[in-house]
């Protein structure tokens, strides 16, 4: 497992495998979002099977697939809900959690300044600056 924090609360992660949610409860995680659409796993790691895994954990899990470049607004603010929603710490994850970071970005904008969302980012090994104008479109709406 390779979770990459983005702030005090929220870590991307590639692909978790559904083992992995006792350990992330454990070191409480509450909640879970896949970022990932189902037609690119194996039925053992689509949403349903790691919603049973997560929900038997105690954890919370919300779906909110993307397949890029069709990312919309409403897929922005599911993950800003699944994550204001949250009691505790968060982890999205996705095939290498670019997607998941991407969504971080966009749901953060106006709540933290760019240049700091970016920053957290690169820390994770995400290089999303070309995000800036869509974060800064965001950020005065």
């Amino acid at each position: 497992m390779d979770l990459r924090p983005l702030d005090d609360t929220v870590s991307v992660a590639p692909q978790l495998d559904p083992e992995d949610m006792a350990t992330l409860a454990a070191d409480g995680v509450t909640t879970i979002i896949c970022n990932r659409p189902d037609a690119e796993v194996a039925p053992s790691h689509q949403a349903a099977a790691m919603q049973a895994a997560a929900e038997a954990a105690g954890m919370a899990f919300t779906f909110n697939p993307v397949a890029m470049p069709h990312l919309t607004l409403d897929t922005v603010e599911e993950q800003a809900d699944a994550i204001a929603g949250a009691d505790g710490k968060v982890v999205a994850y996705c095939a290498s959690g670019t997607r998941s970071a991407v969504l971080w970005a966009l749901a953060v904008a106006g709540k933290m300044p760019a240049d700091d969302i970016l920053v957290a980012c690169r820390s994770a090994g995400y290089q999303l600056d070309g995000l800036r104008p869509q974060i800064e479109q965001l950020a005065q709406g």
